[in-house]
């Protein structure tokens, strides 16, 4: 068993049928685990890769009534540091 995570970003707060539906999709044969974050508006899905792959994911929250607006990275972004000047030469 390969576990993936998948983070989306929705739109708009779920209802409640959304949100009974996409508890009933932990039901589906290799979905582990579904974190709704209502704060952040984001979902997480851990899901078994030999099963599923990200777009059928994708498309049982969509089914579920859930307006996917994008799909996020789990590692932000790294921001380069800046490089600090070299020390001036002893005289």
């Amino acid at each position: 068993m390969t576990t993936l995570d998948i983070l989306f970003r929705y739109e708009h707060h779920p209802t409640e049928a959304a949100v009974i539906a996409l508890n009933d999709m932990s039901e589906v044969y290799g979905i582990r685990r579904i974190q709704l974050k209502e704060e952040a508006k984001t979902i997480r899905v851990e899901y078994d890769a030999t099963r599923l792959n990200a777009a059928t994911v994708a498309q049982l929250v969509r089914r579920s009534g859930i307006n996917i607006v994008e799909e996020l990275p789990l590692i932000p972004p790294q921001v380069a540091a800046a490089a600090e000047p070299a020390p001036a030469p002893a005289k």
